[in-house]
């Protein structure tokens, strides 16, 4: 690992460790950090650094910009979350700039994060196949125990519809998904 990997990525924690929100005790954003970073050293042994620092800094310091400060419904969702990835691209490029790196790995990060390219882009691909692997890996069952069949339904394929087909193909070897649910990555 480079010297300003390393930096980066302890910077990206040092903020996620302020995070008020806990998640088996660790600061939620913390932990979801150091979720991304494995999967995505599971599913990708070859990543780009900037690849490596976006997933790492996917949610950094994700509790600033509340959702309760949005209006409700789907388009204050949207503008919340689209200020979200706004926050945390401009975070991580700061950072990737203070340690070092040139600008156009900052850009490349901040697309990433940014979500800009998703299925063109195979660095912005590999982020979100990162992702949605954490959501099945660690969120999914939590998130399926407080919502009806029907909306799980909805996620479930909206998950499986934002991944490649690699990571598709992968869901199907690597998780016992019901057949109801299993036809979605299909």
């Amino acid at each position: 690992m480079s010297t300003q990997l390393q930096q980066v990525l302890t910077a990206i924690d040092t903020a996620n460790a302020k995070d008020p929100r806990l998640d088996d005790g660790r600061p939620e954003a913390l932990l979801y950090g150091q979720r991304m970073s494995a999967e995505c050293e599971r599913l990708f042994p070859n990543a780009s650094e900037p690849l490596q620092i976006a997933a790492r800094g996917q949610h950094v310091e994700r509790w600033v910009l509340k959702r309760a400060d949005y209006p409700e419904g789907r388009a204050g969702y949207l503008k919340w979350r689209r200020d979200l990835g706004a926050h945390h691209a401009a975070t991580v490029s700061g950072l990737m700039s203070d340690a070092g790196y040139s600008a156009e790995a900052c850009a490349e990060a901040e697309r990433m994060l940014r979500k800009e390219g998703l299925k063109r882009d195979t660095g912005v691909q590999a982020l979100e196949d990162v992702i949605c692997f954490v959501f099945l890996k660690w969120y999914f069952a939590p998130f399926a125990a407080k919502h009806s069949e029907e909306k799980i339904h909805s996620i479930v394929e909206k998950t499986a519809r934002k991944m490649s087909e690699n990571a598709r193909a992968r869901v199907l070897e690597e998780f016992d998904l019901p057949e109801v649910l299993a036809r979605f990555f299909e």
